[in-house]
């Protein structure tokens, strides 16, 4: 086949050498699948040859040259075939016999010995002959071939498709959470010790499961110990990245460690706080290989006792217990510089800050809810502090106490940070730079908080916007001139001057649009005071152990309340009593008799049957409108034209959210409750929440974790804590001045 492959690599010089290798190996595998008759029964030769020869002609190869190749391997190819089926009428199947050492004899490399034992159903290595082995071949290398090939196929034919990879690559299957953090980040001793942990990554192409391409000739460049946020529109694929990164199919630096927060922790019978201790895996493996070597060391001293100190044996004793103990002083300097004595107290405060009571950190995993987790994976990535950290949507679980301690953890955190958030006041608290992913690439805005990149991003866009009408008004001016004199004759020569001009003018796109997202809450008409009134309301579910005691509020139909305060307070409780859902064991609760409520929760999101269309769930759950007029108000929240008429479970989350908004508005409330309405949304998607609220002529009562949405539409906050509920004298960021402030001496947030 060495003549097949020179005449491969002649047809196609210019496609790259690991598509002409790949193609010259396959043809190798068909010459060796036919040399064993039986196997050669189930290939179609005419078939696979057609296969390799479409590869390359996509890839670049020249046709012709390539037709004249595979035409003739074909018949070499059909002419053995035949030979070697009218030796098995002879021989009969001897495929199921004993190792030939003819056969082996006969293949003198160890890729066609191996490819022997195949045809004769051993599987594996010649090493290994009568295991049961896995294939040896590189599975990561072959996947990063058959990537390539598919980048290269879908460039010749400026469209993306889904490759067929090999079915050697399987997807991989779920491991636990030590071996894939390990598989990762594998554990030297002093291999990094000096190298940069800058990411420096340049134009690659990022491609989601179905072949769409989310970022072409990409460069992600992250700069040691900068804290990023990634943002863009929902959809556009920044969890993909993230994901990417995390398991480094890009290709960041073996040295720099990864982890990435994406998924809450499967629940077991392990403590809360024993978790977190657990998530350092190279921390636990140290100290479990520390007590191995001490145990061996021990019985080294033993048998050393029973043997001659002149003999064979003790000296081999002598010798392993040198390199054991060389081994355990480099355990020993790891353990001290990753602070392994003061590991409990640390992984005790992260807890605390993110909410966890000394109580709570001593209960299973499995009790927790599935926020409560997300909490756990987080305080589990914090607690490992590795070169760069992922954080995807970090502040959706957490209160407000809650993302006021991860902001301030985040800020003296030492090495990179990558997260993606859509919480204003969260990123400028946090970030040092914004990286823009959109139109399938990475802006970067170094030096700049979210606020600072919105202004400098809208800067960029008018300068586009004004460059791009220059441009076209010059290529105007330029055709208006060539259409008038193209025929003149005393004009022609000028007239061919600016066609040149013209056809050296780049091709122009216009600047990219940003989608244009609005809400409307539809009007309602004025009620008389009270609104909904609260006069020395207690509730618990028994006497002895009170949620909530001796609260006074009221909410008016110009109301513009925030609800604060830690998760697991009474917020959501009170609430219900507001709305009468509970009955308190004191006090009153009075209400408007005409008073109409829109209530908002994840629940309602979650609760959408997502096998219709948004028109046909509202007619089925809100009957007595047309499907125009649904269709109508649902165009109100930003849900237009097809999207109102598809399956629910193709919408995105914002999406979804702004369906379950539209839904809320169908009886016209009078006042709005509304709990966590931003999670989900995008930046677009909470502008024009912002904007809905701030025009509303009803009142509005909101519990929400998103600082900067509270502070563009409230102005009034109360505070659940200690048992009561009460209005707060300033604003939410006093409100988070005062729960920095009671924090302790070691940066933790006490709970109220």
């Amino acid at each position: 086949m060495s003549s097949i492959g020179s005449q491969v690599r002649k047809a196609s010089p210019s496609v790259d050498p690991i598509v002409t290798d790949y193609a010259v190996g396959y043809f190798n595998h068909l010459s060796n699948v036919i040399h064993d008759a039986v196997q050669s029964k189930q290939v179609d030769l005419e078939h696979e040859i057609q296969f390799v020869t479409d590869l390359l002609v996509n890839a670049g190869a020249i046709k012709d040259k390539i037709d004249a190749v595979s035409k003739e391997l074909l018949n070499n190819l059909s002419l053995e075939l035949k030979e070697n089926q009218a030796k098995l009428e002879l021989t009969g199947d001897t495929s199921k016999r004993l190792l030939d050492i003819n056969v082996l004899q006969s293949h003198n490399s160890k890729a066609n010995i191996n490819a022997s034992l195949s045809m004769l159903g051993v599987n594996g290595d010649i090493e290994h002959a009568g295991r049961n082995m896995e294939t040896r071949v590189d599975l990561k290398k072959l996947a990063k071939a058959e990537q390539k090939i598919a980048k290269k196929v879908a460039k010749r034919n400026n469209k993306f498709v889904k490759y067929e990879a090999s079915k050697l690559i399987d997807e991989r299957k779920e491991s636990d959470y030590d071996s894939f953090f390990l598989e990762i980040n594998p554990l030297d001793f002093g291999s990094g010790a000096g190298k940069s942990k800058d990411i420096k990554l340049d134009t690659f192409d990022l491609y989601v499961g179905d072949g769409q391409r989310i970022l072409s000739d990409a460069q992600l460049t992250l700069s040691f110990g900068r804290r990023y946020g990634l943002v863009g529109q929902n959809g556009i694929g920044k969890s993909t990245l993230l994901r990417a990164l995390s398991r480094r199919e890009l290709n960041v630096p073996k040295h720099i460690s990864i982890l990435h927060v994406e998924q809450e922790l499967r629940g077991d019978e392990t403590k809360a706080l024993q978790s977190v201790l657990d998530a350092d895996v190279w921390r636990k493996q140290l100290l479990t290989e520390e007590v191995k070597i001490n145990e061996r060391i021990q019985e080294i001293e033993k048998l050393s006792d029973e043997f001659d100190e002149e003999s064979l044996e003790t000296r081999k004793l002598e010798n392993e217990r040198e390199d054991l103990e060389k081994h355990l002083e480099q355990i020993s300097e790891k353990l001290v510089d990753m602070e392994s004595d003061k590991a409990e107290a640390r992984a005790a405060s992260i807890l605390f800050g993110l909410g966890f009571s000394a109580e709570a950190q001593q209960q299973p995993t499995n009790s927790f809810s599935g926020g409560w987790r997300m909490r756990l994976s987080l305080a589990r990535a914090l607690f490992c502090q590795p070169d760069l950290l992922l954080l995807d949507e970090p502040t959706n679980m957490l209160d407000v106490p809650s993302i006021a301690y991860l902001s301030e953890y985040l800020k003296t955190y030492p090495s990179t940070v990558l997260t993606v958030s859509h919480d204003r006041a969260f990123l400028n608290e946090v970030a040092t730079d914004i990286i823009y992913q959109h139109n399938e690439r990475l802006d970067y805005y170094r030096g700049q908080d979210f606020d600072s990149f919105y202004a400098t991003k809208e800067e960029r866009r008018k300068n586009a916007q004004r460059e791009y009408e220059n441009q076209m008004a010059y290529r105007k001016h330029l055709q208006e001139f060539i259409d008038k004199y193209r025929y003149n004759a005393a004009k022609s020569q000028e007239a061919q001057s600016r066609i040149k001009k013209l056809e050296k003018l780049p091709v122009l796109e216009p600047p990219e649009e940003e989608r244009s997202i609005s809400f409307k809450f539809p009007e309602c008409e004025k009620l008389s005071p009270p609104i909904i009134q609260l006069q020395d309301v207690s509730f618990g579910y028994n006497e002895k152990n009170l949620l909530l005691a001796d609260v006074n509020l009221d909410v008016q139909m110009d109301s513009r309340i925030a609800l604060v305060g830690a998760n697991g307070c009474g917020k959501t409780t009170l609430l219900k009593v507001m709305m009468e859902q509970l009955r308190p064991l004191k006090g009153y609760v009075s209400q408007n008799g005409r008073l109409r409520i829109g209530y908002f929760t994840q629940h309602h999101v979650d609760s959408l049957d997502l096998t219709k269309s948004a028109v046909d769930w509202m007619s089925t759950a809100y009957p007595g409108k047309t499907d125009e007029e649904y269709r109508r108000h649902l165009g109100a929240f930003g849900i237009t034209g097809s999207l109102s008429l598809q399956k629910m479970q193709l919408l995105s989350g914002g999406q979804k959210s702004r369906v379950a908004f539209a839904a809320l508005c169908l009886n016209n409330p009078h006042i709005l409750i509304l709990d966590e309405p931003s999670n989900h949304l995008d930046t677009s998607g909470i502008d024009a929440l912002v904007d809905a609220m701030k025009k509303f002529t009803g009142g509005i009562l909101m519990v929400s974790h998103d600082i900067s949405v509270i502070s563009n539409v409230c102005n009034e906050i109360w505070v659940s804590e200690n048992g009561t509920v009460k209005r707060f004298d300033g604003t939410i960021y006093d409100y988070r001045d005062y729960i920095l402030s009671s924090a302790d001496s070691s940066g933790v947030v006490k709970r109220h």
